[in-house]
């Protein structure tokens, strides 16, 4: 049965949730406080970056399936869809929940569905949502429904992943599970696994914070080989081949709105045993500084007229606009603690959100002394060193993400330096 489906935050996720209700019959009001975004919408002008996700969203408005606006209005199924970034202390900050939460209450009615479908912290349906709820009246479980089913894709791949990923589906009772795996089942085509709320809340912390600990093995790792004389990158290319090992890559930092947050959510709960996760945390975080005093021990060992560094990728990864939780911008920020000059750039992202952020790759290249490739994006990959020889004052580049052809760069007269790779270390 067709749902009129009221969607609560349009961004990375919420909108292509939106937009996919919408284009499998389902009728979907999107709410934003954005205004810009929301105008943008209404217009069928995209402020975020997914493939595939324009196309969607001009068959939702001119189907007339999917309208938007910055206010709720009733419906029959209510989704949160909004962020639940950290604080600077590393708590949760649950205002937007909260506020989100709040907003539908005017408009519900004995019979609706409630999902939250941003992650969160374990507890949150519990402690935070269903509390705000109750000022609707309407008895929870019986009268007014309510779950956690937490959106489990990537960006760059959002409609593949939203149609063949499982989902995990937890409702504060079983009815309220039932009604949500319904509801998701019109473009799922993954398995629904049905549990209690807060198993769900803690299940999708828990997939992020695994990834967390792993990427964070992988940088010690890679310190590690640069000590030794190891190229950590062929290192675990080859531990992998073992069936039941997957260490994942090093870089620069570990970025987006999920791997980066999601482990604080633990700490914060039970801080005295989150301890190897805290710790993972803590080397993650480090690696923008490790990076950076990288970037300046590569510029002492050259012959470099000036210390311009090229930073190239903003975006914390590749082939997407999204800049949340960047590790690229602490990589800046670190870089002139060591009075090194920095130029970034990313094809990706339209608008400077740092100040030393420029829209040309030229203007990011000429005259620096190292370039930095941060993000791997395919346009990086695809640069052409002798070209970029004629830019640059010195022919000398450092690559985080090991994405570039070292040999071509290297015929092109380039001192390539890879993170954990000893040859450069």
């Amino acid at each position: 049965m067709k749902k009129s489906i009221c969607v609560v935050g349009l961004g990375y996720i919420g909108l292509p949730t939106s937009v996919m209700f919408a284009n499998h019959g389902h009728q979907v009001h999107g709410v934003d406080v954005n205004e810009k975004a929301v105008e943008g919408i209404r217009n069928k002008k995209l402020h975020i970056e997914e493939s595939g996700l324009q196309e969607r969203l001009n068959d939702a408005i001119d189907s007339g399936m999917m309208t938007v606006s910055t206010t709720p209005e009733k419906a029959d199924v209510y989704i949160l869809a909004v962020p639940s970034p950290i604080k600077m202390d590393k708590t949760a900050d649950m205002k937007y929940i909260e506020s989100a939460s709040e907003s539908i209450v005017p408009y519900l009615e004995k019979g609706n569905l409630v999902i939250l479908e941003s992650t969160v912290p374990p507890r949150t349906v519990q402690d935070v949502v269903i509390p705000k709820l109750k000022a609707a009246g309407l008895e929870i479980g019986t009268e007014l429904y309510v779950s956690h089913s937490p959106e489990r894709v990537i960006p760059g791949r959002v409609f593949e992943e939203l149609i063949s990923n499982d989902r995990i589906i937890g409702g504060v009772n079983e009815q309220s599970a039932q009604m949500t795996s319904d509801l998701y089942r019109s473009f799922v085509k993954g398995q629904m696994h049905e549990t209690d709320d807060t198993t769900a809340e803690l299940v999708k912390v828990m997939e992020n914070t695994y990834r967390d600990v792993n990427i964070a093995l992988a940088n010690e790792l890679a310190k590690i080989s640069g000590e030794i004389g190891v190229d950590v990158w062929e290192a675990i290319r080859l531990a992998n081949f073992h069936p039941r090992v997957n260490i994942h890559q090093p870089g620069p930092g570990v970025g987006g709105h999920c791997i980066a947050v999601d482990p604080w959510f633990l700490v914060e709960l039970k801080p005295d045993l989150a301890k190897i996760i805290h710790l993972a945390r803590q080397t993650n975080d480090g690696m923008p500084a490790f990076t950076a005093k990288t970037t300046k021990d590569i510029l002492q060992q050259t012959a470099a007229k000036n210390t311009k560094v090229a930073v190239l990728g903003l975006a914390f990864k590749g082939n997407i606009d999204d800049m949340r939780e960047s590790p690229s911008v602490d990589v800046v920020n670190e870089m002139k603690e060591y009075d090194l000059s920095v130029t970034a750039y990313d094809p990706h992202i339209h608008e400077n959100n740092i100040k030393e952020q420029v829209q040309s790759i030229d203007d990011a290249m000429t005259d620096a002394s190292v370039i930095v490739i941060l993000t791997n994006h395919d346009e990086f990959k695809k640069l052409d060193p002798r070209k970029v020889a004629d830019k640059v004052s010195s022919r000398v580049i450092f690559d985080t993400k090991k994405c570039i052809d070292r040999l071509k760069w290297e015929e092109a007269g380039f001192d390539v330096h890879i993170l954990g790779d000893a040859k450069n270390q």
